[in-house]
């Protein structure tokens, strides 16, 4: 896909839309759901729970063939004009190549979701130049921010509403200065790894990446950071920006360097601007909204400043 190309923006979101929920990965219950659908009622949206979404196979939601089938409905249905895919876990990645998107890639629509849902960010951002919400999910939203919107919910609002959305927060000491602009891309580092060499493999060059992860040995960020590196995807970026990097787990035998430190060394012969500490990523309430796809300009100096731009 050419870096030039600007991105196709779904039509953002007014009260009366219909909307759905997905579950492509992991299987998901009623109960989970409640605070999700009165927050999207509250907001003025038609909200469609399709048939087979509680489906349960094991720790999936239903067999690959339904939850491929109940995706491609709603990707396919003109009426719904935002999916919100159920929660994460693993799966997604086998139903993608199954999946059609001629119709989507005609009338697109929003697909909102993080981690394993970076499967889609990704095949959708390589094949159709589309764009993406990497934003809290069903799975994350408690009844409390129904009336009390936390960073999650609200960012997630205003991106869906168009709203202008600028993102400032502070240094960090590994931070590396600079100003560039260009297009957001990324997610899930465990992810990003994992569909390198696929028809989803994520396309770098010229753009700004994001990365975040969780519950992940440090020396599988290394691993993951060295085949990015090693692949090309770290040479030609435009800039990077960390987010959470959560629960890190270490060997007996120390391996010496934090995650954020890692990712540093992994990019270090490189001269675009590097930022830590963006509150997206596996951090519940505070997981802030991010337009994949989408123009930014990223500012690290001093403070960290990431502008969403036309």
């Amino acid at each position: 896909m050419n870096t030039e190309t600007p991105p196709t923006l779904p039509p953002y979101l007014k009260a009366g839309d219909r909307v759905a929920i997905s579950a492509p990965a992991r299987k998901i219950g009623p109960e989970e759901l409640a605070p999700t659908l009165r927050l999207l009622r509250n907001w003025g949206l038609e909200v469609q729970e399709p048939e087979h979404l509680y489906d349960a196979e094991n720790q999936f939601a239903g067999p690959d063939a339904t939850r491929r089938a109940l995706m491609q409905s709603l990707l396919d249905d003109p009426e719904v004009k935002a999916i919100f895919c159920a929660r994460g876990g693993y799966g997604t990645v086998r139903i993608i190549d199954g999946l059609d998107f001629t119709r989507f890639a005609k009338s697109p629509k929003w697909i909102v979701g993080y981690s394993d849902i970076t499967v889609l960010h990704s095949h959708i951002h390589r094949q159709l130049n589309v764009a993406t919400l990497h934003a809290a999910m069903p799975i994350d939203i408690s009844a409390d921010s129904v009336e009390f919107p936390t960073p999650a919910t609200e960012t997630l609002r205003r991106m869906l509403w168009g709203e202008t959305m600028q993102y400032r927060w502070a240094s960090h000491p590994l931070n590396r200065s600079g100003a560039t602009v260009g297009q957001l891309v990324g997610g899930n580092l465990s992810i990003l790894y994992s569909l390198c060499g696929s028809a989803s493999d994520i396309d770098t060059r010229g753009k700004i990446l994001f990365i975040e992860d969780l519950d992940e040995y440090l020396y599988h960020i290394d691993r993951m950071m060295m085949n990015l590196k090693r692949s090309g995807h770290l040479e030609g970026l435009a800039g990077l920006v960390v987010g959470s990097m959560s629960r890190m787990h270490d060997n007996t035998i120390p391996f010496g360097r934090t995650a954020e430190q890692i990712v540093l060394d992994a990019v270090a012969e490189y001269d675009y601007p590097v930022c830590f500490g963006f509150t997206a990523g596996h951090i519940g309430a505070e997981n802030c909204a991010l337009m994949l796809g989408h123009r930014v300009s990223l500012t690290v100096e001093g403070d960290c400043e990431l502008l969403f731009i036309g």
